[in-house]
């Protein structure tokens, strides 16, 4: 990160800081719309700075950048908070932050995968990965996670094409490629894994909600599309630790 960057992120927290202070002992009904999403503002920062650390976004986005595609994600989401749902929680900050997260990190993940576009690794880590015989899992790992990213990046909604140019690039041919994804399924995953991913991210059909794949799969109860959520995550998980890598290295 260059000093000036630095320099900016010192002033921005410092700035935030005190706006935050000045808010310090209003009520929920009390916040106007430009007062809650100052209030949050911390939140984005937090978030950010656990993006620019990781491995995602290293070398895409600086930390400058994430903390405002952040804060646009934070005022869009500020004006969509299911308030009803806010007023029957126990917890209202608590549900509040989630629901902002949720968006926030989304967001976030939109926009890395957006300048990513086709970055391709250099040569000589290539051949270093060549070397390690499947133990890296590393690159295992970034291939799922760039694949699944990029197939949801695709549910921008019309704010979202307001701020974000689209991506007309076709690094490769989706079909075939959910195709070998299928295949890959098939082989590591029990049914029920299959069927998550398979329908969460519309494999070979429209994309699911967690709610429509509780129904499909005969997951009942209220918490029904948390079990679709460990069960997606699982699945996933599963598939970093049992694909070779030389299986994925030639889309990476």
């Amino acid at each position: 990160m260059k000093k000036y960057n630095i320099q900016n992120y010192i002033r921005y927290k410092e700035d935030v800081k005190r706006a935050v202070a000045r808010l310090e002992g209003k009520m929920w009904d009390e916040y106007t719309r430009e007062e809650l999403t100052i209030k949050f503002l911390p939140l984005v920062e937090n978030i950010a700075r656990k993006f620019a650390t990781s491995q995602q976004a290293s070398g895409v986005m600086s930390i400058m950048d994430l903390i405002q595609e952040g804060n646009l994600n934070l005022c869009k989401a500020v004006d969509r908070i299911d308030w009803p749902r806010i007023q029957e929680s126990e917890d209202q900050e608590k549900t509040m932050k989630s629901f902002l997260s949720k968006r926030i990190k989304g967001g976030i993940r939109r926009a890395i995968d957006i300048n990513r576009g086709q970055m391709r690794l250099p040569e000589h880590v290539t051949n270093s990965i060549r070397k390690n015989f499947g133990k890296d899992k590393k690159m295992v790992a970034m291939f799922f996670n760039s694949i699944f990213l990029s197939i949801d990046a695709g549910n921008r909604d019309e704010d979202d094409m307001l701020y974000q140019i689209e991506d007309k690039s076709e690094p490769y041919n989706q079909e075939f490629l959910n195709m070998y994804l299928m295949s890959l399924l098939r082989q590591h995953l029990n049914s029920k894994e299959y069927d998550v991913l398979r329908l969460s991210y519309g494999l070979d059909c429209d994309k699911h909600s967690a709610k429509q794949i509780a129904a499909k799969l005969g997951i009942e109860g209220s918490g029904a599309y948390v079990r679709v959520s460990q069960l997606k995550k699982q699945a996933v998980d599963k598939l970093i630790e049992n694909v070779d890598h030389s299986q994925v290295l030639d889309y990476l």
